[in-house]
């Protein structure tokens, strides 16, 4: 009785697996997609690029970058929905050069993290080399250091990226209201 009652069980359970997915494609066929407002999006990206700026001064690396990324969806939307306006939209002087003055941030950010990653790829290099010599200490300190170099790496990435979207913010600022 009890193996009958398992396999019933087990039909169910299989019955379920294949018909929830359906299911699932029915409800989102039905389900009318929201306009999306431009000026809402825009203030959206802006406010992301904000928290992501200060989750990065926080030192919380990996909650900078999620928030660069979400920011960064927004801003590519944006390149290939708004095209045409962007076409008719001209910066100011001030605008153009704040525009360089991202660039070039974002540029030296780039640069010092690339710098960063071969240093931190030499020093994890140098700690298995000393591990094999037997001299795990120093090893170990070189590892440390080499995570450390990564991290900094990765600060400076992420920055470089908010540098490029301070861009992106300032060519689709037409959007807002």
């Amino acid at each position: 009785m009890m193996f009958v009652f398992r396999s019933n069980y087990g039909i169910c359970l299989l019955a379920l697996s294949l018909v929830l997915p359906l299911v699932g494609i029915g409800w989102g066929q039905t389900a009318p997609s929201p306009a999306s407002d431009p000026a809402k999006d825009y203030l959206q990206a802006v406010s992301l690029l904000e928290e992501a700026q200060q989750q990065l001064e926080a030192k919380n690396p990996s909650g900078a970058l999620s928030l660069v990324k979400q920011s960064n969806a927004l801003f590519t939307r944006f390149q290939k929905e708004s095209a045409a306006k962007l076409a008719e939209h001209e910066l100011s002087s001030q605008e153009s050069q704040q525009l360089a003055i991202n660039q070039k941030l974002a540029t030296d950010a780039q640069g010092q993290a690339d710098r960063l990653l071969e240093t931190a790829g030499a020093k994890k290099k140098q700690a298995e080399e000393l591990r094999a010599q037997g001299k795990a200490d120093a090893g170990d300190a070189a590892e440390r250091e080499s995570k450390e170099q990564y991290l900094q790496a990765q600060t400076l990435s992420i920055k470089a990226a908010i540098y490029a979207l301070r861009n992106q913010q300032i060519i689709f600022r037409f959007l807002a209201p």
